[in-house]
């Protein structure tokens, strides 16, 4: 993968994080060099027939249309010309292309989503339209003319299966070749059309709105929520209308509701377990015929631990969350399993900068052997 100077072309992290993200677009001509061997586009059709991996086909032929997955092979070749077909998660099904998402590590893995790649034939496209979340738009195979612009008016077509704007406006243009990135911010209206037949690779970025933050949050609580008592009313005069509900009843219910408490650890937690619980169609596979701790330990001690692809491991402090789990660690281990999170791999017997007394080691080791065997892990190869 790319050294993080190519990737952002001249600037630091820091000047791009300070000058451009969520701010403006930022083209880097060569950021990715190899990226076109990344992953072929038959590579690509076959992720798109696994009914695990998250997939769509748009056609313009006959009007705008857009097709679920999983598809056949059949399908996707003889699909009438424009087509764009896009695959989600791809960094969960190819290393490459998780490592291709690492890269991205400069910003929060608690804001980092999927890595998706779209193949169209010439022509092809998803049309003009805008993302609620920053993106980088990685051109591989190919080339893509994209059309962007900062505009107020998002009104969408009415009656179409996919969201396209309705007066696209554009004020910048720019052809990607391979290697090429492309940032975006939320809201910038951009339309990409494959110049021959292209492929593009996508890193999105989480954005939850405060609506959905809200529910999953108050779904928490609720999962989480032991009140006392039951509700009562020993004093119960006869209404003068039967059917209306009375002042008493009000004020007991809100002095009940009224109990219902969280604070800043009870929204950490929240965070901790809504950021790592994987995605629906995700699945960990234990090992069918696991080493023993014994073979675990000589394994890891020889080339160290690497996290599935599709395990979320995050900390806040000292609290840290796995899978959408509470992970308890000991202190003295915490560490070894921030390296862990930060890295998504770990040597054991050489950690950076960490020095371990053979108990933190044995310790730790017993740890990573569980979540070796839930299938949350495995030695490195």
């Amino acid at each position: 993968m790319p050294e993080l100077s190519t990737l952002l072309g001249s600037l630091t992290p820091e000047r791009f994080l300070a000058e451009y993200w969520q701010k403006k677009p930022l083209l880097v001509r060569g950021a990715v060099p190899e990226i076109a061997r990344l992953i072929s586009r038959d590579d690509l059709f076959h992720l798109a027939t696994d009914e695990d991996i998250e997939s769509r086909l748009i056609t313009r032929a006959d009007g705008w249309q857009m097709h679920h997955g999983p598809f056949s092979l059949r399908q996707l070749k003889r699909a009438a010309p424009p087509w764009t077909v896009l695959v989600q998660n791809v960094n969960l099904a190819h290393a490459a292309g998780d490592a291709l998402l690492r890269r991205f590590d400069f910003i929060p893995y608690a804001r980092l989503d999927d890595l998706m790649v779209s193949y169209a034939t010439d022509a092809g496209g998803v049309g003009p339209h805008f993302d609620n979340y920053d993106v980088f738009l990685i051109q591989g195979m190919g080339s893509r003319r994209w059309h962007i612009g900062k505009q107020k008016d998002k009104t969408l077509i009415d009656d179409l299966p996919i969201r396209i704007i309705k007066n696209f406006h554009p004020t910048q243009e720019w052809l990607l070749g391979p290697g090429d990135m492309l940032y975006l911010p939320p809201q910038w209206a951009h339309d990409g059309v494959a110049v021959g037949e292209c492929m593009t690779f996508s890193v999105g970025f989480r954005a939850p709105t405060a609506q959905e933050l809200g529910e999953q949050f108050l779904s928490f609580l609720q999962e989480r929520l032991t009140l006392p008592g039951r509700y009562s009313d020993p004093d119960l005069k006869k209404p003068r209308h039967a059917a209306e509900i009375g002042a008493a009843m009000i004020d007991q219910v809100a002095a009940i509701l009224s109990t219902i408490r969280w604070n800043r650890t009870t929204v950490r937690d929240f965070l901790g377990a809504s950021l790592t619980e994987p995605k629906a169609s995700v699945f960990f596979d234990p090992p069918s015929h696991p080493l023993t701790i014994t073979r675990f330990a000589a394994a890891t001690k020889r080339k160290g631990v690497v996290l599935a692809p599709a395990s979320q491991l995050l900390f806040s402090g000292n609290q840290f969350y796995l899978n959408g789990e509470d992970w308890k660690i000991p202190a003295h281990v915490k560490p070894l399993i921030r390296e862990l999170a930060n890295r998504r791999t770990l040597q054991i017997a050489r950690p950076s900068g960490v020095a371990l007394a053979q108990h933190a080691l044995d310790d730790a080791i017993g740890l990573l052997y569980e979540a070796y065997c839930d299938g949350f892990l495995w030695p490195a190869s």
